[in-house]
């Protein structure tokens, strides 16, 4: 404790980071950022913006970096990500903003990103899938995992799906992201021995339009996989970072027998 309120007081360590320190979280204006969430649950907080105004992003991302060394901010619009990069000259100008479609990722200048001996194969249906995928693919590579990026292999031309089978079964762990009916998760599910899941994409029109018609007919798929919400990228890739920092550990104990 005292050593903490030394490195306050000499100005080596912020109040924040010694307030993540002690709770575990940071409290400010614009709510509580779990600092301690990787070291418990082993993903670290990301940052919804959606709902949220860009000063409160701002001082979020802001508050992530300066309590972890990174920030990872999903869903954020263009006036968001602008406010977040003019805040970022004054307060971190050597971070690093690096962007894919809705979904960014801030490190600072000490940070030391983590690294997985873990692919994770990330595949799309179509196009419209796409963002989605970025989504789960930032996550991904947050947690240091390989990423192999599969895109537009939908079941309506059910040869592209086959032709990518080799390399879909050299992934340790699989993200799909198909909308429409959903077919394509229940096919790559039914040809691979890898942990497979699926995200249903809102896309379509018409009678189950909207994703739906795709978490219903991924909740009902004749073959083993597992399910998440509709456009929950972030989620899908937070569940295959668990797999594949498992994968990972057991990898090293092996190197180490």
């Amino acid at each position: 404790m005292r050593e903490l309120l030394e490195a306050v007081a000499d100005g080596s360590l912020s109040p924040s980071a010694a307030e993540a320190q002690l709770r575990g979280y940071v409290t400010g204006e614009a709510g509580r950022f779990d600092a301690a969430r990787k070291q418990r649950r082993g993903i670290p907080e990301a940052i919804l913006a959606e709902g949220k105004s860009a000063p409160q992003v701002v001082a979020l991302a802001e508050t992530a970096l300066e309590t972890t060394g990174r920030a990872l901010v999903t869903r954020a619009a263009d006036r968001q990500v602008e406010a977040l990069e003019a805040s970022l000259e004054e307060t971190f100008p050597d971070a690093t903003l690096e962007r894919r479609g809705s979904t960014v990722r801030v490190l600072a200048a000490d940070y030391e990103p983590p690294s997985l001996e873990a692919t994770v194969g990330i595949v799309t249906a179509g196009t419209v899938d796409g963002p989605v995928a970025d989504e789960a693919e930032v996550v991904c590579v947050d947690a240091g995992a390989t990423i192999d990026r599969i895109d537009d292999i939908g079941v309506a031309a059910l040869d592209r799906t086959l032709d990518q089978v080799d390399r879909l079964r050299e992934a340790d762990v699989l993200i799909v992201a198909a909308g429409r009916e959903g077919a394509l998760p229940t096919v790559i599910a039914g040809l691979v021995d890898t942990p497979v899941i699926a995200v249903p994409v809102s896309s379509g029109y018409g009678h189950g339009g909207d994703g739906e018609a795709a978490l219903a007919g991924l909740l009902q798929s004749c073959t083993v996989l597992s399910v998440v919400n509709i456009d929950a990228g972030f989620v899908a890739g937070a569940q295959a970072t668990l797999i594949a920092r498992a994968i990972d550990r057991a990898r090293d104990d092996d190197r180490s027998n």
